[in-house]
């Protein structure tokens, strides 16, 4: 036989030879990874062209529809990442795409590999192609366990409206209002405390078309306001007096007043009941509506700090913290969980009115810093604190509208502040008019209120013109009678 048929000969056993024999393992295994990145290489290759046809058309409606759905419809995501339902439709359908995917890369390897080889090196191969299937998994696996810690997380902090009767539509979620006003309430349960006491109320008023927000600060120790009316203000008639010696009629004291009373809150369950008297309650005082609240315990806070990997904030002035006499001392500084804590909290050496201004810039910093990166990192953490932490009566259906505003309030909204302390209200002596005649010019709400209140202070709504400060306030600072921007009331 001459050397040129036997040449020919040759070409024609490696042409009926299985594709995959040809190049052996290693192209086999180049092939398998080919088709993890692109579907159907491994059958187009082999000849399959049906099969690698429906699959590599697969992997490109999916691309597409992943990459539409973030440039084109990005806003519409948005909207799914705050419902319960889609998020669990998600999870499930990322746990689908996962096993499809391995399943493809198992598949794609045996029409590869060559037949005949040895004991090691299907080993190897087998081995190889575990590793790839496990690379695909993983990041399946974890989008699908964030997707569903994060709906539990939602689900367990915002109810639906449906199991309280409230109902918002879609079209008009803000019911024609032009604004929407939320209470901020810091509770602070002390271990050596019964019940919570709300140190830190804070009604923002933003409007729903702009974002722009006007923060309206009450301080903790304000006195004879009235309640609203109804069995509470049956039993207080001239103004909270409080239940006691161990509470002497402080505004911070309403919230656990409500729960331990539920008389004067009829018809509420209990964790509610504190904070619908604080809502209306808060409402009378400042004469617009309260909508809704978000409770923050002070304590857990501190996690949610720490899940960030801290804050970081400028200091001006020592402050000392702790039981051990330590000191945050002056400076751009990086806190902890428990240093920011103190820092929102601490008193010594100030008063309740310099700790409600760095509450203000401790949650401006927290917002600024609180980026993708850092959600995405420390997520588990983050939705295990915040369930801790996180109280509301903002109900599910809200939250696609109130994504949408808070994007409006981040895209350079003007934030603006307007603390009631002294020397602009008495604290022991309140002038009601006053704090409602300012609250209404900074929200232009005219004046519409949740419920009646009295027009006056319940004491005869004797002017707080010339009271003397409480202690601690400056007397020399002239009154802030209109709202400041909290950009510049922040140190940078």
């Amino acid at each position: 036989m001459s050397s040129r048929s036997a040449g020919r000969r040759t070409a024609t056993e490696d042409a009926d030879r299985p594709a995959g024999e040809a190049g052996g393992l290693p192209r086999a295994l180049a092939l398998t990874l080919a088709s993890a990145l692109v579907w159907g290489i491994a059958h187009l290759v082999t000849g399959r062209r049906v099969a690698g046809g429906l699959l590599l058309g697969a992997y490109l409606l999916i691309a597409a529809a992943t990459g539409t759905a973030f440039t084109v419809y990005r806003s519409d995501l948005v909207h799914l990442a705050v419902r319960p339902d889609a998020l669990q439709r998600i999870s499930a359908g990322l746990v689908l795409l996962g096993v499809v995917w391995i399943v493809v890369v198992i598949r794609s390897y045996q029409v590869l590999r060559p037949d005949g080889m040895p004991v090691r090196a299907r080993a190897l191969g087998g081995a190889a192609v575990a590793v790839l299937c496990f690379t695909v998994a993983v990041p399946m696996a974890w989008s699908a366990h964030s997707t569903y810690v994060y709906r539990d997380a939602l689900t367990s902090i915002f109810r639906s409206g449906n199991e309280n009767g409230r109902r918002i539509d879609a079209s008009d979620p803000w019911n024609g209002e032009r604004r929407v006003n939320v209470l901020l309430l810091g509770g602070d349960a002390a271990a050596n405390r019964q019940g919570v006491r709300t140190d830190s109320m804070t009604v923002a008023s933003v409007d729903t078309k702009t974002g722009d927000t006007v923060l309206l600060s009450l301080p903790r120790n304000l006195e004879r306001f009235p309640l609203p009316p109804g069995p509470a203000r049956d039993r207080f008639p001239y103004g909270f007096t409080g239940d006691g010696p161990a509470t002497p009629g402080l505004l911070n004291e309403v919230y656990q007043y409500a729960e331990e009373h539920p008389d004067i809150v009829p018809g509420v369950a209990k964790d509610h009941r504190g904070p619908e008297l604080l809502k209306a309650t808060i409402a009378g005082i400042l004469g617009i509506r309260v909508d809704y609240y978000i409770l923050v315990d002070m304590f857990g806070f501190a996690d949610i700090i720490d899940a960030m990997g801290g804050v970081t904030v400028s200091i001006t002035q020592p402050i000392p913290y702790g039981l051990e006499g330590a000191v945050l001392q002056p400076g751009r500084r990086r806190l902890g969980g428990k240093e920011a804590l103190w820092y929102g909290r601490s008193r010594t050496d100030s008063d309740d009115y310099v700790r409600m201004g760095r509450q203000k810039c401790l949650m401006r910093a927290i917002a600024r810093q609180a980026d993708p990166q850092t959600v995405l990192t420390k997520f588990d953490k983050l939705a295990s604190a915040a369930k801790r932490t996180l109280s509301t009566d903002i109900p599910q259906e809200l939250l696609p509208a109130l994504m949408k505003l808070s994007n409006k309030v981040k895209d350079g909204a003007q934030i603006n502040s307007l603390p009631f302390v002294p020397p602009l209200i008495s604290t022991a002596n309140p002038d009601f008019d006053l704090i409602r005649r300012l609250a209404d010019k900074a929200t232009g709400t005219g004046g519409e209120t949740a419920s009646p209140s009295p027009s006056s202070s319940p004491t005869g709504g004797r002017s707080n013109a010339h009271s003397t400060p409480s202690p601690g306030a400056s007397a020399s600072r002239s009154p802030q009678t209109k709202p400041v921007s909290l950009e510049a009331s922040c140190p940078s």
